[in-house]
C-alpha cells in the first residue's frame, strides 16, 4: 500500500504530539511542517517533548528521522503553502486558527485533497468526526473534516454511551480546562474582557462550543445540552463535569458506573474506567478521549446524576486526529491512491 503523505500546519503541542505518534505508523509519511517558528526552535521543542538528537535531527530546513524526511516551511496562510508541489494527500491543520469552511477550503485550493483540523469548525463543513460516536458514517468524498476538540470528544462520547442505556432528558456540562496558548500570562487587552486576564492567576469562564455541535452529532439530544468552560491555571490535564437529568429515576450510582465500565471494555481505545482517587496531573500522558472517574459519581433521590471525566486535552486530541486520519486512510485518499 502506498504511504499517505501528510502535511502538518501548526506545530504547537497537538502538532508535535501528532508528529510523534505518526512516526509509529508505517503507512504515514510526514513530508511537510508549516509553522511561523524557526526550524531550530521547532526542532528544539521536539527534543524537549522527548525526542533525542539521535532520534531526530535538523539538516537545514529538514527534520530527519528513521521514519521520515520532513521539509519545514514558514508560512502564515493556507493559501501560501504549495501543497500540490509538496504532493500531500492530507493536511493536518493544528493551528486552531483556520477553522471556517472558506479557510479550510484554501488548503484544497493550494492542492491538498483533504484537510483535517484539530479543533471544532466555525461553520458547516463536510463532517465532524468523533471516534466512537459517528466514525462509522465517514465517506471517502469528505474533504473538509474536523476531529472535534478534546472537550467535544469527551462530551459526545459520554452522552452517547449513557443515552443509549439511560435516556437523558437534559444535560449541563462544565469543562474545567487547562489554560491554552492563546491566553495571556499577564493581564493584557484581548478580544474580550475575561480573556484579557492572566491565565496563570485566574479561573476564567469561557464559552463551550462543544454543546452547540453535539446536537448535530446526537440529534436526539439537540437543544437539550448546555454548558460553560472554566480555564484554570494548570498547564495540562482537564476535566468534564457533567450533570444529567435522566428518565429512569431508579438507576443507581452503581448502574451508571456499570454503563461506563462496560463501554470502557468495548471502546477501550477511547474510554478508560478508573476507580482510583485521581487528580488532573494523573491523566497527563493519557491518550484516551476520557477517563471516567468512578469514585466521583453522584445521584439525587430522583433524576439528577453528576459524573466526572478526565482527559489530557493536548495528547488525547492528537490521538483522535490520528484516529480520524487512519479511518479515512482505510477508505482511500480523496483524489489519490489507496
Amino acid at each position: 500500500m502506498k504511504k499517505q503523505k501528510i502535511g502538518i500546519m501548526g506545530f504547537g503541542r497537538i502538532g508535535r504530539e501528532f508528529y510523534r505518534m505518526a512516526q509509529q505508523n508505517n503507512q504515514l509519511e510526514i513530508v511537510a511542517i508549516v509553522d511561523l517558528g524557526k526550524p531550530e526552535i521547532l526542532h528544539y521543542l521536539l527534543t524537549i517533548d522527548g525526542f533525542s538528537p539521535q532520534d531526530i535531527r535538523l539538516e537545514g530546513n529538514y527534520l530527519i528521522s528513521n521514519h521520515s524526511r520532513t521539509r519545514i516551511f514558514q508560512a502564515e496562510e493556507p493559501s501560501n503553502v504549495p501543497w500540490d508541489v509538496i504532493g500531500v494527500d492530507t493536511v493536518i491543520d493544528c493551528t486552531h486558527k483556520y477553522c471556517s469552511h472558506d479557510q479550510m477550503e484554501a488548503h484544497l485550493h493550494s492542492g491538498a485533497p483533504r484537510v483535517i483540523i484539530s479543533a471544532l469548525p466555525r461553520d458547516d463543513i463536510d463532517r465532524i468526526v468523533i471516534m466512537g460516536v459517528n466514525d462509522h458514517a465517514i465517506s471517502p468524498n469528505d474533504a473538509l473534516i474536523s476531529a472535534g476538540s478534546s472537550t467535544s470528544n469527551a462530551l459526545a462520547l459520554t452522552l452517547k454511551v449513557i443515552h443509549e442505556v439511560v435516556k437523558i432528558k437534559m444535560a449541563m456540562a462544565t469543562s474545567v480546562h487547562a489554560f491554552t496558548s492563546d491566553q495571556p500570562l499577564h493581564d493584557v487587552a484581548g478580544r474580550d474582557f475575561r480573556r484579557s486576564r492572566s491565565a496563570a492567576e485566574n479561573i476564567i469562564p469561557n464559552i463551550i462550543p462543544s454543546t452547540t455541535w453535539v446536537g448535530n452529532l446526537l440529534p436526539e439530544l439537540k437543544g437539550k445540552v448546555e454548558g460553560i468552560a472554566l480555564n484554570v491555571p494548570v498547564m495540562r490535564g482537564s476535566l468534564l463535569d457533567l450533570t444529567l437529568k435522566i428518565q429512569d429515576e431508579g438507576k443507581s450510582i452503581e448502574d451508571i458506573n456499570l454503563i461506563m465500565k462496560s463501554a470502557s471494555e468495548s471502546m477501550s481505545r477511547w474510554i478508560e474506567y478508573i476507580d482510583d482517587p485521581i487528580v488532573s496531573s494523573d491523566v497527563i500522558g493519557n491518550e484516551h478521549s476520557l477517563v471516567f472517574d468512578a469514585k466521583a459519581t453522584l445521584k439525587t433521590s430522583t433524576d439528577m446524576v453528576k459524573i466526572l471525566c478526565w482527559y489530557d486535552n493536548g495528547l488525547g486530541q492528537a490521538a483522535r486526529v490520528l484516529d480520524v486520519l487512519e479511518a479515512y486512510e482505510k477508505l482511500g485518499v480523496k483524489g489519490g491512491d489507496s
